[in-house]
């Protein structure tokens, strides 16, 4: 069986104010749950810029194949544009790469009206690419991928837009309209009856 190995890296000095000022900003502008989602982040681009930055010192005809495959790569995922260099890739950001995330494409293309809301939407099943269905928010979407995002089929949001299934209707008891019959004399009449 592998070992799960952990995908991000704690900050080495945890309590700089700056740079938790700074962390807190981004997990409200994204609506994240914790910080290890930010740093699972700075961890998947400090790897993206270690790599060009290798490059950049190489030289040869495997240098050239790796450095096509690397923006190849950052380019389907929508980092870079056509005709990015390795220059582009170090000048990467996270918040660049916390917007490819389900979670802030959904909210960006409207299907949820907060990030919050996202979030629900796709833990619950409601969010499928292209049919199939994704509940991990922080899925990195394609640029490929980001038309196909819509809602799941065969839940209710398909219907209409987010929010046109109306108020539900309230739960009527067995009685009177809007009330709840009484029944403790009714329990104490078949406990005199069964006396």
């Amino acid at each position: 069986m592998k070992r799960q190995r952990k995908k991000y890296l704690r900050p080495s000095h945890p309590w700089e104010k700056n740079r938790m000022d700074a962390e807190d900003a981004v997990l409200a502008k994204f609506g994240l749950r914790r910080k290890e989602e930010i740093w699972r982040a700075q961890t998947l681009l400090r790897n993206f810029r270690r790599q060009a930055r290798d490059l950049l010192a190489a030289s040869g005809p495997q240098a050239e194949k790796e450095t096509k495959q690397l923006i190849v790569r950052l380019q389907s995922l929508g980092l870079v544009g056509e005709n990015a260099t390795l220059d582009d890739v170090l000048g990467l950001t996270v918040e660049k790469l916390l917007e490819r995330r389900l979670q802030t494409v959904v909210h960006r293309k409207g299907l949820a009206q907060s990030m919050s809301q996202a979030r629900q939407l796709i833990t619950h099943g409601h969010i499928a690419i292209a049919g199939r269905r994704v509940n991990v928010p922080s899925y990195l979407v394609s640029a490929k991928e980001e038309p196909l995002v819509g809602y799941a089929s065969g839940k209710p949001f398909t219907e209409g837009k987010l929010g046109s299934q109306g108020p539900s209707e309230p739960v009527k008891a067995s009685g009177e309209e809007g009330t709840i019959p009484d029944t403790a004399g009714a329990d104490e009449h078949n406990e005199e009856g069964e006396n």
